[in-house]
């Protein structure tokens, strides 16, 4: 038989929970900057916006601080971590769905730049300056952005768990707790409404 060899990762990551459990704040930034961006993919698709999903992460991690003598180590810390993260997303997006949302403050764009009717007084340099390539690269990563926003957030989280984060399945069956069977048919739903989306920008 041969013997499973030791996945370092896997292994370096013990060693962080551990040193996060002695209150080793090092430990608590390595694993901050590891999951961060893992955890705002997948607190956005449950809440409304940027703003509220930081909140969602910022509440996590406190939860994970809290109780981070309750990890036993059965699963791998991030799925522990992501399963945390789904549940205070929901609990946070339906409160959030019962008011208005909260837009960011102030313009994305200086308003000097638009005319009285509000279009550009001159484009942006480096919009005329792209090369069409890249106009199509933008187009197409736009169309698939648009579908993905699209889909019902457990579809949603599913492809990012998947097809961004690499997780397994299995591990995505812990976070979003639902069955094997559930998974699969979610995940081709999503791929295919993401497939045809990008299909359809190609053969325009």
């Amino acid at each position: 038989m041969f013997r499973r060899r030791p996945d370092p990762a896997a292994a370096a990551e013990a060693e962080l929970v551990t040193r996060l459990r002695a209150g080793e704040e090092a430990a608590f930034v390595e694993l901050a900057g590891r999951h961060q961006a893992s955890m705002l993919r997948l607190a956005s698709t449950f809440v409304p916006n940027a703003a509220v999903a930081e909140e969602v992460v910022q509440d996590t991690w406190v939860a994970v601080l809290r109780g981070i003598d309750r990890f036993d180590g059965r699963a791998a810390f991030k799925t522990w971590l992501l399963a945390i993260l789904v549940n205070r997303a929901k609990s946070t997006g339906i409160s959030e769905a019962r008011s208005l949302p909260i837009g960011d403050a102030g313009p994305a764009v200086d308003g000097s730049r638009f005319d009285a009717g509000g279009a550009w007084s001159s484009p942006p340099r480096h919009w005329i300056e792209e090369s069409e390539d890249r106009l199509l690269a933008s187009g197409l990563r736009g169309r698939l952005e648009s579908a993905l926003r699209r889909l019902p957030s457990r579809q949603r989280a599913i492809v990012i768990l998947r097809d961004v984060d690499g997780m397994s399945s299995e591990e995505v069956c812990r976070v979003l707790e639902i069955s094997a069977g559930n998974q699969r048919v979610l995940l081709h739903r999503a791929r295919s409404h993401l497939r045809a989306a990008v299909e359809g920008f190609v053969d325009a």
